[in-house]
């Protein structure tokens, strides 16, 4: 069987063609024979007597036919409904060509005979194929185990990647998950669709290897419901992507995803307003600084959705920058400009803005990974606070409408030169827009960015591939969390209700605690948790201590009073304390000229001291 099967399912397209042609060919007399000896009871009954060669004609005809309608351009392992059609009007021409035949010749063809052939004939070749297809796969496929997969969602997605997982070699869909009662113990297509409690009891029993959850449409809350309900199983839970991710509503075995702790985590989003998306950007040259970070470049990938003239991208890492902007390319026609350059360099700065007459600029440039600022703090406090410093000297010196900070909710009260350094940042946007009125100045703050490249959602990944352990740093530290898109686009909108000065907080919803963010990475992995060194697991939670400057939870406020909510529901107006330009410009000039001595840190952590609320230097700090 090897020796055949082998060699004809590595041949030419040409060859198999050929070999399935031949076949029909030799079969479709003998069909023809058993359509005689039924119709007339008779085995030795005369076939299309009275006409010379009568079984050649009609085996010829029917297979023309085949050939005309394009059956032979199907290959075997993959025939579907267009194969059927095709198939269908083959088998109809050829009927019609034997009642003609039987018509203008004298060849006796009884009525009867043509719907039988034309039934045997069209049998023939479906059953073939599907004989054919069985026997090849069961050879290549007879040592590869199937994936066995429970399929949460009965609708039209949930059939479409049924029906595709049947036609796979390494899938196979087992049943339905449904919460619509009335589906419960019913066929849908040749799967039981079962409820939830039903199909709790089931997937050990019929030894799933995998849940799909295929519900394009629900919502986030929903989505984290079940996905709770499916984690004592420790199966892997895999997901079809939203219906606006689908192409044309068309479901693809290649469109199946690993469930995103993002999306679990991230809110269902609100609508933004669109007016103040398209204030600051709608035909105006906008420019981003550190246009490659994570933040910074979402911030460009919504921009480019609001038609800007114009945008710059200035970034210090050069493949950074080619990979946003070639991304860019790809996805717009707005005219992008890469530019490589720090915020550290003033001059530079003042003569890009002069030179493509910027009229926004979205500040994202920092050092943001705490241990590494509270090794390296003059670094940190340089590229952090001197370079907003530099690049908000340059947007007001040239003119520049609407400068936006990006900052972070760890300079609240911050126990890190990170913090303090984003802090001391604030600081001097604060100082200068009482000054100046020309550049409506705002800061945005926000708390962690799920997926950025400070996210601890990335390092779990690594980890858990690895076999873990997974590292958390105190069992009860919590953080709060919002998706790159929505934080965004929030910064965006932020930036639009300025008027100077203003401290804008984007609501982060509730904090999370981050051990219970790894429990569930390790669920959604189809991995049991290790709680104990001898217990029957697979990735256990390594607790290492809080690093340099951390803090076990994290707030979006210095002032709680001084609040107001503003038009958009999830954006609030902060009033904080800050202090005149000139006692901030001294610490800057300073700063800018440290050497990173001992003397020069523990002048600038003694500045942080004092002019930072909440701020208590680490005994761990490096002089680098």
């Amino acid at each position: 069987m090897n020796s055949i099967i082998l060699p004809l399912s590595t041949a030419p397209r040409i060859v198999k063609q050929s070999f399935l042609l031949a076949m029909d060919f030799l079969i479709f007399p003998v069909l023809l024979w058993l359509c005689y000896a039924i119709r007339l009871f008779n085995l030795a009954a005369d076939v299309v007597p009275n006409i010379p060669l009568g079984p050649l004609w009609i085996t010829t005809i029917a297979t023309l036919m085949l050939v005309f309608c394009g059956v032979y351009q199907f290959i075997v392992r993959t025939f579907n409904e267009a194969f059927i059609t095709k198939l269908a009007l083959a088998t109809l021409f050829t009927v019609i060509s034997l009642y003609l035949l039987a018509y203008f010749t004298p060849a006796f063809i009884p009525m009867s005979i043509p719907l039988m052939f034309g039934f045997m004939m069209f049998a023939w070749i479906w059953l073939s194929r599907s004989f054919i297809r069985f026997i090849v796969r069961s050879h290549f496929k007879s040592d590869v185990p199937r994936k066995r997969i429970a399929i949460y969602g009965a609708g039209f997605a949930g059939q479409q990647i049924a029906a595709l997982l049947s036609k796979s070699d390494e899938h196979l869909p087992v049943f339905f998950i449904d919460d619509n009662l009335s589906l419960s113990d019913q066929m849908v297509g040749r799967l039981r669709v079962y409820n939830a409690d039903q199909a709790i009891k089931l997937l050990k029993k019929d030894k799933v290897d995998e849940v799909l959850i295929a519900l394009p449409s629900v919502s986030r809350q929903r989505k984290n419901e079940i996905i709770k309900f499916l984690e004592p199983t420790y199966l892997k839970i895999t997901e079809l992507p939203s219906l606006t991710r689908l192409v044309d509503g068309d479901v693809r075995i290649s469109d199946i995803q690993e469930v995103d702790i993002i999306d679990l985590l991230g809110r269902d989003p609100i609508p933004p307003i669109t007016q103040l998306l398209a204030k600051n950007i709608d035909q105006k040259v906008v420019m981003v600084t550190g246009a490659g970070g994570s933040i910074g470049s979402e911030l460009c990938r919504q921009i480019i959705k609001n038609k800007p003239k114009m945008l710059l991208l200035y970034e210090v890492t050069e493949f950074a920058l080619y990979q946003i902007d070639k991304e860019l390319r790809q996805t717009s026609n707005i005219e992008i400009v890469p530019i490589l350059g720090t915020v550290l360099d003033q001059t530079k700065l003042e003569r890009i803005i002069q030179q493509y007459q910027v009229k926004t600029v979205y500040h994202a440039a920092a050092y943001k990974h705490v241990p590494l600022v509270e090794c390296n703090p003059i670094a940190g406090l340089k590229n952090n606070a001197v370079g907003t410093a530099f690049s908000l000297n340059a947007a007001v010196k040239q003119g520049v409408e609407t400068f936006v900070l990006i900052s972070t909710d760890k300079a609240v009260r911050p126990t890190n030169v990170m913090g303090a350094s984003k802090r001391l940042a604030e600081l001097y946007c604060q100082a200068v827009a009482e000054v100046e009125k020309k550049t409506q100045i705002s800061i945005v703050r926000f708390g962690n960015v799920l997926g950025s490249s400070g996210s601890v959602v990335p390092l779990f990944k690594q980890q858990i591939a690895k076999g873990g352990p997974i590292t958390v740093t105190h069992p009860d530290v919590t953080r709060y969390f919002m998706t790159i898109p929505e934080a965004s686009q929030l910064v965006i909108q932020a930036g639009a209700m300025g008027q100077g000065g203003d401290v804008f907080l984007l609501d982060m919803g509730q904090p999370v605690r981050i051990q219970d963010l790894a429990r569930q990475m390790i669920s959604l992995s189809g991995l049991k948790l290790k709680e104990h060194q001898h217990d029957d697991g697979d990735i256990e939670i390594k607790y290492t201590g809080l690093r340099p400057g951390e803090k076990l939870y994290e707030e979006l406020l210095i002032d709680q009073e001084n609040t107001e909510i503003t038009e958009h529901s999830r954006i609030l107006r902060s009033y904080e304390k800050h202090y005149l330009l000139s006692e901030v410009l001294d610490i800057i000039n300073r700063i800018s000229e440290l050497t990173a001595t001992e003397n020069d840190i523990n002048w600038v952590l003694t500045q942080l001291e004092y002019y930072v609320d909440g701020y208590q230097r680490s005994d761990r700090i490096q002089v680098n």
